[in-house]
């Protein structure tokens, strides 16, 4: 089956270049208040030579362009359709590169993060989670009606879930149907019927409703694990062997007769390659499955969860690929040193991600050179100060700038409006990246 990749409004992600930077935007130097975005990519700035303000979140340049090339490479040799979850970054220039390098779609998670894709065209959506509000679906509505272009689909887990749908969709007067995939859950999971006939009586609903249309089946099977032992990946298979079975009973009793592409999605960033092997196994004959995989923290990789649990990270399940390097890196000034083990900074729960691990610093900038920062770990974040413990052979001193690898990107561009990519030095900027929260 041939794999369309999505589009976006190109005039839309340029006309972000265009935006006055002002002091809403942290990190920004002062100097280039006044100025365009696109005027200050231009310029060629240096990270801690031309005044930005610590702390400050950087992208990794090379890095973020090579994950994303791995990733469409690696999902196009297997016959996978990648609908990258957008909400990582929330980020339409990004959203362009991943639609330029092949992505069928872009994955949201509610209404709002969806009105910010279709501000800038994004042609092919799919949101991962049962949509119910009135509002929204009598927006989303809307714009099926005057955009035929405009392809989306989401989920649905319960009948009440399709009744309010079908409510809302009718009392909105929608002209086309809402395309819906049953979602399977599982037990102490998130979202989803929780097993084969809830699965079959939701499925059942949204077949009698004229609002809706059924494509297919999905779910999330990094909600089933966490870990890469191998009871782990026992688990995550068999939660994928009942996704295949959802959707292969289904199909059985003709609920996709008629439709050219039967839509079956799963995959986070932590097992894809598992997601991979069970999607694109042999359905039987006539069953026209498009696999659509979701990952989205694949973009920027991280210096936590990711590098431990992706199939691509510092332990590689895959060895036909390179693997992903981690674009994230938080600089923050070293602005108290109480005691000899104790050097605190300014940076703090507002300024980077603490959910899933506490930053790790890897480098320190002292005057003009740029050294590894052995024997030093963060131990606490407040609301704004980093508390870095201080072992023997490490002497950071007030002043110093100390680069921090970050942990789960999901919760880190959230912090951020407006973030500089740097080039291969790692100190001159050579884009920067709007986010839209």
């Amino acid at each position: 089956m041939r794999i369309e990749p999505g589009s976006i409004d190109q005039a839309a992600v340029a006309a972000i270049g265009t935006e006055r930077i002002d002091w809403r935007f942290k990190g920004m130097p002062a100097a280039v208040a006044g100025m365009s975005i696109a005027e200050v990519r231009s310029r060629g700035l240096n990270l801690f030579r031309d005044g930005f303000l610590g702390p400050l979140l950087v992208l990794d340049g090379p890095a973020l362009a090579a994950n994303i090339a791995t990733m469409a490479r690696w999902c196009a040799a297997r016959g996978l359709a990648l609908a990258p979850h957008g909400k990582t970054t929330m980020a339409p220039q990004l959203f362009a590169r991943q639609l330029e390098h092949g992505a069928w779609a872009i994955t949201t998670a509610n209404a709002s993060q969806l009105r910010v894709y279709r501000a800038f065209g994004v042609s092919r959506i799919v949101l991962a989670n049962q949509l119910v509000d009135p509002a929204a679906l009598g927006w989303l509505a809307g714009e099926l009606a005057t955009d035929p272009g405009l392809e989306f689909c989401c989920w649905v887990d319960s009948e009440r879930g399709v009744a309010l749908m079908d409510r809302a969709l009718r009392d909105a007067g929608a002209t086309r149907p809402v395309d819906v995939l049953v979602e399977l859950g599982a037990a102490g999971g998130r979202t989803g019927a929780r097993d084969l006939p809830a699965a079959l009586a939701v499925a059942d609903a949204a077949a009698a409703s004229p609002a809706l249309r059924l494509v297919g089946v999905a779910g999330y099977e990094g909600a089933v694990a966490n870990e890469s032992t191998a009871d782990a990946m026992a688990t995550v298979r068999g939660y994928l062997v009942r996704l295949r079975e959802l959707a292969v009973t289904l199909a059985g009793r003709g609920a996709f007769d008629g439709l050219d592409r039967v839509l079956v999605s799963a995959g986070g960033s932590s097992y894809f390659d598992l997601v991979a092997d069970a999607l694109t196994e042999p359905w039987p004959d006539g069953l026209p499955v498009l696999p659509v995989l979701r990952s989205g923290a694949y973009v920027t990789h991280d210096d936590g969860p990711y590098r431990s649990l992706s199939p691509l990270g510092a332990t590689p399940r895959l060895d036909d690929a390179a693997p992903f390097r981690s674009a994230l890196r938080a600089w923050a000034q070293v602005t108290s040193r109480p005691t000899a083990d104790l050097a605190l900074l300014t940076m703090g729960k507002r300024d980077a991600p603490y959910d899933l691990g506490l930053p790790e610093p890897q480098l320190i900038r002292s005057g003009d050179g740029v050294t590894p920062l052995p024997g030093c770990r963060v131990t606490a974040l407040n609301d704004q100060h980093t508390f870095l413990a201080v072992t023997a052979g490490a002497d950071p001193r007030v002043g110093d700038w100390v680069g921090f690898g970050l942990s789960h990107p999901c919760t880190t561009f959230d912090k951020w409006q407006l973030i500089p990519v740097a080039g291969a030095d790692g100190e001159t900027v050579v884009d920067l990246i709007r986010t839209y929260f």
